[in-house]
């Protein structure tokens, strides 16, 4: 997993409160099982119309969001179903909202996605300066748990410490096993159920 420590990038703003899963990733689209190739269908009902068409007026076919890696957004973002194929559709390294469903905050973090909680007053500068400011840009500080543009914005922010530690150092629940590897290969050196599977 990749690791989160400090990523700076441009803003793009989804001015709308309780983003669920079914929007993020609709359900026709899961049929998949490995990680990868989701992005296309992210926000799929809001970027593309019934006949298939783009839908020009959605935030992320504005051409001064394009490659936009930090998502700005409304709050009780993520909520609805647990599918965790909602993070693996992002191409985002982060997402900042006021409020999280707890679901997809696991989620995220366990993808090395960085969900990042602001006040709901913090949120509505942030929206005015994306809307407002060609190329906006911000800081996203894990090691300093900031948020921080070049225009005097700041803000920190809450996060779990077990949640950053994995983030930092890029360890999903297979990476934190694998730290104790010597360990889990000594045990099982030891165990007489290998024996018996050698023998069999």
């Amino acid at each position: 997993m990749k690791a989160f420590t400090v990523h700076r990038g441009l803003v793009a703003p989804l001015d709308r409160v309780n983003v669920d899963t079914d929007q993020i990733i609709p359900k026709q689209f899961l049929k998949r099982i490995e990680k990868t190739g989701f992005g296309q269908f992210l926000f799929y009902d809001w970027r593309f119309g019934a006949d298939g068409k783009s839908n020009p007026n959605f935030v992320l076919h504005d051409p001064r969001y394009e490659g936009a890696t930090i998502l700005l957004a409304g709050r009780t973002f993520g909520c609805g179903s647990s599918r965790e194929h909602a993070v693996w559709a992002f191409g985002f390294r982060a997402v900042i909202s006021s409020s999280f469903a707890d679901i997809f905050a696991n989620n995220s973090s366990k993808n090395g996605f960085l969900t990042v909680r602001l006040t709901e007053d913090e949120i509505a500068e942030l929206m005015q300066r994306a809307h407002g400011i060609d190329e906006y840009r911000i800081t996203v500080d894990l090691e300093k748990c900031e948020v921080r543009d070049d225009k005097d914005f700041r803000a920190t922010f809450p996060i779990d410490d077990f949640v950053r530690h994995c983030l930092l150092n890029g360890l999903d629940d297979i990476g934190l096993t694998l730290q104790h590897e010597s360990e889990i290969a000594a045990y099982e050196s030891r165990h007489p159920a290998q024996d018996a599977l050698r023998s069999s």
